[in-house]
C-alpha cells in the first residue's frame, strides 16, 4: 500500500476482514485528492495529470481531473457536516470561478464548452459531477459564491440540458445537472425536461432482477451501479421525492442481491465490462444501499464488500507510490484496461465508491463489525439472474466469484453483427475477480470459436435463451451468429448455442452448433491463468472433442504480465449439426482434483444432452429447443 495515503494504523478489532474504518475512508479521499491538486493550473480550473491524454485532448482531460476529484472532495466534505481540514472546497470554488469566466477560450483556465457527445461530448460527462458535488456542498460552496460567478457556472452547466448525449447512461448526466439546478431555485422548463427525459429513458432500460441496459441494447456491466442505480436513486434521496425513492430503491436492492456475490474473497470486484480503471467504483451501489436503507445486506456485510473493494486496489499498486495519484489500469497501469476515451484523471471515477461517506458516522455501517462477505461466507452457491442473461458462481473454498455471460453484450442495437463489434471485456463466455479476459491480438479465453478456411469466428451479439438455479446449482443460456474477421464473409445459417451448468467448482458448457460448413474446424479454450496470480485452470472434453492443447498469451491479462489457457479442438468429418460436451474449472484450491471422471456424458444429440455427476448420481438434462431448458435431479 502507497505510503503516500497517510493512513491510520489497521484496526482489526471492528474490522478483521480488511482492517479498515471510516477514518481510513476518509484519509483515502483526502490524498487522493491533495495529491491531485499538485497539477492544477494556477487557477484551479484544471487539473493536468501526467500521462497519455485521451481522444478528447489535454484540456478537457484537465476538466475531468477537476470535476472528478472535486466528487470526492464533496462526499468526503459533506460526509463530516462541512469539516474541510485542508480547505479543499475553496480550491474547488477559485477554479469554478476561473474556469467559467471564458468558457471555451485557449487560454490556461477556461473550460471546454459542453456540445453534443459525438463533437465535443466529455465535458457533459464532467458537468454531472461538478453539478452533484455542488449540490451536496451548498452550504460550504454554491451560496458563499459572488452572484456572477453563480450565474457564470448555471450558463455553463446548461450546456448539458441543451446537447445530445451519448446514447445510453449519459442522459443522466443532463438530469443531474438539472436536479442540482432546481435544488438552488434555479429550475425552469429546461430542467424538467431533461429530468423527465432522463428518467423516461431509464425506465424503457429497466430489464428486471435489478438491472439496467445501458442504452437500448444489452450492455449490462458496472455501469449498473455506479451510473444508471446512482445517478437517479442519489437524485431522489437528496430531493426527498418518496415516490422516485419507492420505485428506485427497491431494484437497488434487487440489484444488490445479484451484485454482492460478484465481489471475491479478497475484496475485487469481477473484472467485466469496460471502464475498470474506475476500480473501486465498482462498490458505489453498496454505499448507496447502505445510505438510502435501500439494501438486503447487513451493515458488517456492506462495509467489508466497501472497504474489501478499496484496500484491494490500494495493496496491489492502484496508487502510483512516487506522487499518490490514481494510476490508468487495474492493479497498476495496464493499457488494455483502457478505452479510446480514458485520459489520465479517468480513473477518478473511483471518487464514486466515496458515496459512502455520506452515511453518518454514528450508523451501523461503521460501528458494528465486519461480516464475511457472500463469496467467503462459506459454501458453494450458485445465482442465476435471467434478465441480464447472466449466472454468478462462487466457491466458498477459495472465494473466487465467477461470471458466466450470456446476455450481455456492447453491441449497438442498430448495427449488424460484424467483427468490429467484438469487445474481449463482454464478448468472452466467462469472466472472474482472479482472470482478465486476454487482449484481443493473443489467443482468446473462454471462448468457443468456429474456424473456416483457417479464420477463427468471433462472439459479438449475445441471444438469451434462458437462466435458472436450483438448490446448489445453476445454468444459462445463449446463442450467437459466429461473426469472422478480417474481411472474410459470414457462413449463412451457422449458429451456435450455448449452455453453463454451474455446480460446486464445476463448469459443464455444452455447445450445440447449427449450420457447420464442411472442413470446420471447432476451438473452445478455458480460464488463462499465469505466474502472477497463481490459480488452477482446467479443461477437459466430455463428448465429441478430439484433442487438447495448451496456448500462451504473451500479452498476459490485467491480472498477470503472460498467461497460458487450455484448449479443446475439434473437427467433425460431416458439416450439419454437432453437440459438443466439456467440464472446465477455475479454483484457487490447492491440487485439486482432475476433471476426468467428474461426470460422464450418456446422451448427446441434436435435441439432448445429459450428463452423470460422479459425485452424488445425480443427472443434469439439457433440451435444446427455441427456449433451452435445464433440469437437475438427484437420485
Amino acid at each position: 500500500m502507497s505510503e503516500n495515503l497517510g493512513l491510520p494504523p489497521d484496526d482489526r478489532e471492528s474490522s478483521p476482514y480488511t482492517g479498515f474504518t471510516r477514518a481510513h475512508w476518509e484519509a483515502v479521499a483526502d490524498s487522493l485528492v491533495r495529491a491531485a491538486w499538485r497539477w492544477a493550473t494556477p487557477g484551479g480550473a484544471l487539473l493536468d495529470l501526467p500521462g497519455r491524454p485521451s481522444h478528447s485532448g489535454v484540456r478537457s482531460d484537465g476538466l475531468e481531473g477537476y470535476a472528478r476529484t472535486f466528487l470526492a472532495a464533496a462526499f468526503r466534505v459533506a460526509g463530516a457536516g462541512g469539516a474541510d481540514p485542508y480547505g479543499l472546497l475553496g480550491r474547488y470554488a477559485d477554479g469554478l470561478a476561473a474556469g467559467t469566466r471564458t468558457p471555451g477560450r485557449d487560454d490556461a483556465e477556461s473550460w471546454p464548452l459542453i456540445l453534443d457527445h459525438h463533437v465535443q461530448g466529455q465535458p457533459m460527462v464532467e458537468s454531472a459531477s461538478v453539478a452533484l458535488g455542488l449540490r451536496l456542498t451548498r452550504p460550504w460552496l454554491w451560496d458563499r459564491l459572488d452572484g456572477d460567478v453563480q450565474d457564470r457556472t448555471e450558463q455553463w452547466l446548461r450546456g448539458a440540458l441543451r446537447h445530445t448525449p451519448s446514447p445510453n447512461n449519459w442522459y443522466l448526466f443532463p438530469l443531474t445537472v438539472a436536479g442540482f439546478l432546481q435544488s438552488v431555485g434555479r429550475g425552469d422548463a429546461e430542467t424538467a425536461r431533461a429530468i423527465e427525459r432522463g428518467l423516461g429513458l431509464l425506465e424503457s432500460w429497466y430489464r428486471g432482477d435489478g438491472w439496467y441496459a445501458d442504452g437500448d441494447g444489452r450492455a449490462f456491466d458496472h455501469y449498473n451501479g455506479w451510473a444508471l442505480h446512482l445517478y437517479p436513486v442519489l437524485h431522489a434521496h437528496l430531493a426527498g421525492d418518496k415516490a422516485l425513492s419507492g420505485l428506485y430503491g427497491p431494484r437497488l436492492r434487487e440489484h444488490l442481491e445479484g451484485l454482492s456475490p460478484l465481489f471475491g474473497g479478497d475484496g475485487a470486484p469481477v473484472h467485466f465490462g469496460r471502464s475498470l480503471t474506475y476500480r473501486f467504483a465498482a462498490g458505489a451501489a453498496v454505499g448507496l444501499g447502505a445510505l438510502t436503507g435501500h439494501t438486503p445486506l447487513a451493515p458488517g456485510v456492506s462495509r467489508r464488500l466497501l472497504s474489501g473493494c478499496l484496500r484491494y486496489f490500494l495493496d496491489r499498486g492502484a496508487v502510483d507510490a512516487r506522487d499518490g495519484l490514481l494510476t490508468p489500469g487495474w492493479h497498476g497501469p495496464h493499457e488494455a484496461t483502457l478505452q479510446s476515451y480514458s485520459g489520465p484523471a479517468s480513473p477518478y471515477w473511483a471518487s464514486k465508491a466515496f458515496v459512502a461517506l455520506l452515511v453518518p458516522a454514528d450508523d451501523p455501517l461503521w460501528t458494528v463489525r465486519e461480516e464475511a462477505a457472500p463469496a467467503e461466507s462459506g459454501g458453494d452457491r450458485v445465482l442465476a439472474l435471467p434478465a441480464p442473461g447472466l449466472l454468478v458462481q462462487t466457491t466458498g473454498a477459495d472465494g473466487v466469484a465467477r461470471l458466466h455471460n450470456h446476455g450481455s453484450d456492447h453491441v449497438h442495437p442498430a448495427r449488424g453483427d460484424s467483427a468490429d463489434a467484438y469487445d474481449v471485456l463482454y464478448g468472452r463466455l466467462a469472466y472472474s475477480t482472479r482472470t482478465g479476459p486476454t487482449s484481443a491480438a493473443n489467443a482468446p479465453d473462454n471462448h468457443l470459436s468456429v474456424e473456416v478456411g483457417g479464420v477463427a469466428s468471433v462472439r459479438c451479439r449475445i441471444r438469451p435463451l434462458g437462466a435458472g438455479h436450483g438448490d446448489g446449482w445453476g445454468w444459462a443460456a445463449s446463442w450467437h451468429r459466429p461473426v469472422f474477421p478480417a474481411g472474410s464473409p459470414m457462413v449463412p445459417g451457422l449458429r451456435v448455442e450455448s449452455v453453463t451448468v454451474a455446480r460446486g467448482r464445476y463448469e459443464l458448457r455444452v455447445h450445440r452448433l447449427v449450420g457447420l460448413p464442411l472442413g470446420a474446424r471447432i476451438h473452445l479454450s478455458g480460464w488463462a491463468t499465469g505466474p502472477d496470480e497463481p490459480l488452477c485452470s482446467q479443461l477437459h472434453g466430455l463428448h465429441g472433442w478430439e484433442r487438447s492443447d495448451e496456448l500462451r498469451a504473451p500479452q498476459g491479462t490485467a491480472f498477470t504480465r503472460w498467461a497460458t489457457l487450455p484448449r479443446l479442438s475439434t473437427a467433425p468429418s460431416e458439416g450439419g449439426t454437432a453437440v459438443l460436451v466439456a467440464l472446465a474449472s477455475l479454483t484457487a484450491a490447492p491440487e485439486p482434483e482432475p476433471l476426468a471422471g467428474a461426470a460422464t456424458v450418456e446422451r448427446a444429440d441434436e435435441e439432448t444432452a445429459e450428463v452423470r455427476w460422479a459425485d452424488d448420481g445425480s443427472l443434469t438434462r439439457i433440451a435444446f429447443g427455441p427456449a433451452v431448458t435445464v433440469t437437475h435431479t438427484v437420485p
